[in-house]
């Protein structure tokens, strides 16, 4: 009998209904029950992983310690749990084909029909497994991404099919989440999305153990008779999961509902502690209940889609929170910011973080919003690409290098302060190819990056092919620009600050990827600090 428990997590009717929050929201009930808990994500579109994807497509890329390339759900996998994800914790369709299609290259078929079934399920079950197989979890919930019905997502429901019954009973279960819509009109709530959602994964050989219905009004005891009937499921496994004003009230409700109540049972498995969420409601009472107020700008180039900087601006949630602030953050283009009107547009704020991209478009905005920063004592933090702005803004202002750039932008830049990084200058392909995945970084103890972290060796975590130009260390740093962390073993520079100015930090890595709810990171803590000083 195998040791690990599986939950299998499936949506239907319409995405985006948060199958990552309620994957995320279970773990953390099952984790404060005492048990090892972690989440993948299987996804089902063809590319390898999401790094070569638009942030209009996909949302941001989330990057794990171990430098994979991964989907946003596994940030909230980690703010959630409080422990990290690897390269098995996102598993996509461009994956499995890839490993079957070199197996079958390299004739590990030995001449058979290479075929969805066996070969393509086999591949995903084993993927699967994985994480059960280190023995390191007690359960591991798989999301399956996509839609019931999908046609990209019907080899992971085969998957699912043949584990479910190999596994055997107690040992794996099905939570699917669908909609329960309500029509104005008629004012009320409607069942059929969810028994058609239904059937169609009865048709394909998979009944849900669960039911958690996304819903904006309550669902009364008749629904979850009617539910109950015509989907096969238990009453008591009928679960409401209405509109929450954030997504961090999800597992009190959860629990509310007893859902991890209910997966117990059915995994056969019994709490070894009882379930406390101290440490996480401490974090909402301070989240709902700000002693204040501040103006955070937020410069970007995909601020029309707020999953792009997901991460972001749930470091600045915590953050708020640590510092008992509600944090108003302005969303604001870097392609519309010029000389004339930055000004009006970031007039009012007590913090500006210039945030990660690629490519040239909106990049002047971004180095007028360094220069306001800088010249109007505004606390500042720059993130991979703001931090790289800030060195050009530098270079071409403080220092008068004109035309200072970046050969990212400017292939021909007369002084190329931002360079492409020696080990970068012989890749071609786009996939996985930058410096990705955690990298120490060693602190200057007279620097706000120490005074933040406490320490004077970090680990952090990058996504990025330029960097600071060490050619231009010296003037640089002469000018005022301080290096205050660098890689101690490439020399890399990764932080830059100004001294005399109240909180000027830019880092070529990726802090948001480590803020958690119980750890938010130290860095935005203090940027939202001086926020409120500012003030």
């Amino acid at each position: 009998m195998p040791n690990t428990k599986y939950i299998f997590v499936t949506g239907g009717v319409t995405s985006s209904l948060g199958k990552g929050i309620i994957a995320a929201s279970l773990a953390k009930l099952l984790q404060s029950s005492g048990f090892t808990v972690t989440i993948q994500k299987l996804d089902p579109y063809i590319n390898v992983d999401p790094g070569t994807l638009n942030p209009y497509e996909h949302g941001e890329c989330y990057v794990t310690n171990d430098g994979a390339e991964t989907d946003l759900d596994l940030g909230h996998y980690e703010r959630f749990l409080n422990i990290p994800t690897s390269q098995a914790n996102n598993v996509t369709t461009g994956k499995i084909y890839q490993t079957v299609i070199e197996k079958e290259r390299r004739g590990d078929y030995l001449g058979k029909t290479v075929q969805i079934i066996p070969h393509i399920t086999n591949e995903i079950k084993r993927r699967i497994q994985i994480l059960g197989e280190t023995g390191n979890y007690d359960i591991v919930i798989t999301e399956i991404g996509g839609t019931v019905g999908d046609i990209e997502s019907l080899p992971y429901v085969e998957s699912v099919r043949q584990l479910k019954w190999e596994l055997g009973e107690h040992n794996a279960i099905v939570i699917h989440l669908t909609l329960v819509p309500y029509l104005a009109a008629a004012k009320e709530l409607k069942t059929k999305p969810t028994q058609h959602s239904v059937k169609e994964l009865m048709q394909s050989g998979v009944s849900p153990d669960i039911l958690v219905c996304r819903t904006e009004h309550h669902i009364n005891e008749a629904i979850r008779r009617k539910l109950a009937l015509f989907c096969n499921v238990e009453k008591d496994a009928i679960i409401e999961s209405i509109d929450a004003s954030t997504i961090y009230d999800v597992p009190n409700l959860m629990r509310k509902e007893g859902l991890d109540k209910i997966v117990l049972r059915k995994l056969d498995l019994k709490a070894k502690v009882e379930p406390t969420l101290e440490a996480w409601n401490e974090f909402l009472k301070h989240y709902k209940n700000p002693k204040g107020t501040i103006e955070i700008g937020l410069v970007g180039k995909y601020v029309e889609l707020q999953d792009a900087y997901k991460s972001i601006l749930e470091s600045i949630n915590h953050a708020g929170a640590q510092n008992e602030i509600k944090v108003n953050v302005h969303s604001i283009h870097s392609e519309g910011l010029n000389k004339e009107n930055i000004a009006e547009k970031l007039k009012g704020l007590n913090g500006i973080i210039v945030a990660p991209g690629f490519g040239d478009r909106g990049i002047e905005g971004k180095i007028n919003a360094v220069k306001y920063a800088r010249e109007h004592k505004i606390p500042f933090l720059g993130i991979c690409l703001g931090m790289q702005m800030a060195v050009i803004e530098y270079a071409r202002n403080v220092l008068n290098l004109k035309n200072a750039n970046s050969t990212e932008m400017n292939h021909n830049t007369p002084h190329p302060v931002i360079d492409l990084m020696e080990d970068q200058k012989m890749v071609t392909d786009k996939g996985g190819t930058m410096r990705l995945g955690a990298w120490d970084c060693k602190l200057d103890k007279n620097s706000k990056a120490y005074q933040a972290y406490g320490t004077d060796l970090i680990s952090e975590r990058h996504r990025h092919r330029y960097e600071y130009n060490n050619e231009y260390f010296d003037q640089l740093t002469k000018a005022g620009l301080i290096a205050t962390g660098v890689n101690p073993k490439t020399g890399l520079v990764e932080i830059v600050e100004i001294t005399t100015h109240p909180w000027f930090v830019g880092v070529q890595y990726h802090p948001e990827y480590k803020s958690t709810v119980l750890n938010p990171h130290p860095l935005f803590v203090d940027f939202i600090k001086a926020g409120i000083e500012n003030k």
